[in-house]
């Protein structure tokens, strides 16, 4: 995005991770979560990169962008975040990260395409996540997107976050919408990677491509499923009203996500 606030199009030989990325608070700490691929142009030059970099042992950020540039800037902060820890005597704080990366977003604004969301514990604040946006705004969220994927789903988003959900319904939570925006943008595809963190420290997560919670095949077949079971429904008898058969239609869709 330029001075106008006019989107560029990256050049063609650039790396780019139009993605999905997602962070929440949850309960007893945060949750990271990222798609894989990475992509020059309509080529996919890699489908299983890493987009949730560690910048210290309590903080984590999700790369999207240009991978370049996101690359540099994340190993600017941790590299200031690890000098800042020695200074100090003690590890940054979560804001102090995402301050520290928006500050360098933000003056390099017409020469960077970086969007990152900033999730980490601290002794302080507790669980935390800041977005980073094009431009280097900076926001604190409970739930937080970016990326190309990131339009299909913000209401979904809005419908299903809780702040006090445990952990694993956290992580099934990301994965479920990042695999929605996987499933309808052409720039999300590879595997998830999750991250959780705890005042107890980090725990990475992986779902294999072939296990994703939610996929357009997966639901292609159960519609084909369900129109199957409809035809069985009126085949069984002429008493059988189009009513049942939709309520056994949709059941059928229902049972399988």
């Amino acid at each position: 995005m330029d001075s106008h606030g006019i989107e560029e199009v990256p050049k063609q030989g650039d790396v780019a991770t139009g993605t999905t990325i997602l962070a929440c608070e949850y309960r007893d700490g945060v949750v990271l979560v990222a798609d894989s691929r990475t992509s020059t142009g309509s080529y996919v030059a890699n489908r299983v990169s890493d987009k949730i970099v560690k910048l210290t042992d309590n903080i984590y950020a999700c790369r999207s962008g240009s991978a370049a540039d996101t690359q540099a800037v994340c190993d600017y902060a941790k590299r200031f975040l690890s000098d800042y820890a020695i200074q100090k005597g003690r590890p940054a704080r979560v804001s102090t990260a995402a301050h520290v990366l928006s500050s360098i977003v933000y003056n390099n604004k017409d020469n960077l395409s970086v969007g990152l969301i900033v999730a980490g514990v601290d002794d302080v604040d507790g669980p935390q996540v800041y977005s980073i946006p094009l431009g280097g705004t900076l926001v604190r969220q409970p739930l937080a997107v970016g990326g190309s994927g990131s339009v299909f789903i913000y209401a979904m988003g809005d419908a299903d976050y809780t702040p006090d959900m445990d952990k694993d319904a956290a992580v099934a939570f990301g994965r479920r919408l990042v695999s929605h925006a996987m499933a309808r943008d052409g720039s999300s595809g590879g595997v998830i990677r999750s991250v959780v963190l705890t005042g107890d420290g980090a725990e990475r997560g992986f779902v294999p491509g072939s296990e994703l919670p939610f996929s357009l095949e997966g639901m292609a077949d159960g519609l084909a499923k369900a129109v199957e079971e409809v035809a069985e429904h009126r085949a069984a008898g002429p008493s059988s009203s189009s009513s049942s058969a939709g309520a056994a239609a949709a059941a059928a869709v229902a049972s399988r996500g």
